[in-house]
């Protein structure tokens, strides 16, 4: 093994994680960590995750959030060596407790490495198996956090959690990617369930299905108006000229009347401003021009994408499994920004049938700056309500699953996700389908980009 290489790891506590090997200490560095199982391995391989001490009420919890492998022996199974590097910026020494003043506060500390970038934090209440983001935070924590040995977040665990107090508490620190589109977050390769899982009669063209999918990087936020208008301006001077103006209530709003060609257009243009490399092509050049349903991906490229409905799907459950949305099995307009309707059981809301009371404002549309919300496990906000989002797939049945499912190679439509500002509730599970043909533009579609590899 390599000194400094990344590699992907799964232990046969099931446990995975995404490391940097350090050849002098011979240990692994990791960069990233999931699974339900964080435990000791037969080999003698063991995993150290966020350990949080058990106690009631007003209990301190200390832990470690630099996850290590100490020793170096047999694996059960090796995953790959991975082709999504981390960012480089790496945080490690991670301890948190909680203010004995009564205060419910919990101080987070950590050492940042590798520069300046946005940072998340995620909070879990059953030992890890699932991690929530949280809102009430102050400190280092959001965008453009410089490197350091002393970061302190702080978070009002009251404000956002009833029961502090309870066993498995276990914190998560994530460095963001930076670039076009906001910040991303990476997304843990593996073997997911994905479609109607909840049973709702109404969904009949999402069967469960089973796919495997390798790492990749989700953009936290759909695009704002703000980003597109940047990426627009020079892509105009830099051979694409004729990327549609697009819409946005403000430029913290979603980007929307967009088609599908000026996205991913519009995401060769991000890519070739940052020096990246573009992943659409037509005819074996650069797309940047025009509509054309030859348009192919380069899956290798690391420019910016569309994701794929898989990834779409997978990204917006959060790691949770068999919910209807990103939080779990019901809704109300605490959580997203969509119209409320009493004819479907899982909106709790309340019994007034009107769109969200915050937004609705001015003229249509009826769209919220990003990140209102609060994220799910994996740290995404708005992937339910505010705008739809396109993906790459053209729209096709049977769902697909396997492995990096990338839809029917030809079609009539494009797959959108997510919802939007104006649609109810059913239109924002997990596993609702839509699609619309890839000219359409309208002022409830939008987009988030995606990233295979760096």
């Amino acid at each position: 093994m390599a000194d400094g290489a990344v590699y992907a790891f799964e232990l046969s506590g099931g446990a995975r994680f995404l490391g940097r090997f350090s050849a002098p200490e011979r240990k692994f560095g990791a960069l990233e960590a999931f699974g339900s199982s964080m435990t000791a391995d037969a080999t003698g391989l063991v995993v150290g995750a966020s350990k949080g001490t058990d106690g009631g009420a007003g209990a301190t919890y200390a832990g470690s959030g630099s996850v290590y492998v100490y020793g170096v022996g047999p694996l059960r199974s090796t995953l790959a060596a991975s082709n999504l590097n981390p960012p480089s910026a790496v945080a490690g020494n991670i301890t948190f407790s909680q203010r004995t003043d009564g205060s419910k506060l919990v101080d987070i500390r950590y050492t940042l490495t590798g520069g300046t970038t946005s940072v998340a934090l995620g909070v879990s209440l059953d030992g890890g198996t699932t991690f929530t983001s949280v809102r009430t935070l102050t400190g280092d924590v959001g965008a453009a956090v410089t490197a350091g040995t002393s970061k302190l977040i702080t978070w009002n665990a009251g404000a956002d959690h009833a029961n502090l107090g309870a066993p498995g508490v276990k914190v998560r620190v994530t460095p963001l990617l930076d670039g076009a589109g906001g910040s991303f977050t990476p997304i843990p390769g593996g073997t997911y369930q994905m479609g109607n899982l909840s049973g709702d009669a109404d969904i009949t063209n999402a069967g469960t299905v089973s796919v495997t999918l390798s790492p990749y990087y989700m953009a936290v936020a759909p695009t704002t108006k703000a980003q597109w208008d940047a990426i627009r301006t020079w892509g105009a001077s830099n051979g694409y000229t004729d990327l549609a103006l697009g819409e946005g209530k403000a430029a913290d709003h979603p980007v929307q009347t967009v088609t599908w060609y000026d996205v991913v257009k519009w995401a060769n243009a991000a890519s070739e401003k940052e020096g990246l490399t573009p992943c659409y092509k037509f005819n074996g050049t650069v797309y940047r021009t025009g509509t054309s349903n030859a348009v192919t991906c380069d899956w290798s490229a690391n420019g910016y994408r569309l994701p794929t409905e898989a990834e779409w799907e997978v990204a917006a459950r959060g790691g949770l499994s068999g919910k209807r949305f990103p939080w779990g099995d019901t809704i109300s307009q605490s959580q997203a920004n969509y119209r409320l309707s009493t004819s479907f059981a899982y909106d709790s809301s309340g019994s007034v049938n009107d769109y969200h009371p915050t937004y609705k404002a001015g003229a249509m549309p009826y769209t919220s700056p990003v990140g209102s919300f609060a994220a799910n496990g994996y740290g995404l906000c708005d992937m339910a309500g505010d705008s739809f989002q396109w993906c790459w797939d053209w729209y096709g049945t049977p769902y697909a699953g396997g492995t990096d499912p990338r839809g029917i190679s030809t079609g009539s439509a494009r797959v959108l996700r997510g919802g939007y500002w104006g649609s109810y509730a059913n239109l924002a599970r997990s596993a609702n389908r839509f699609s619309f043909t890839p000219t359409y533009a309208d002022n409830g579609h939008g987009f988030r980009l995606a990233r295979g590899r760096l």
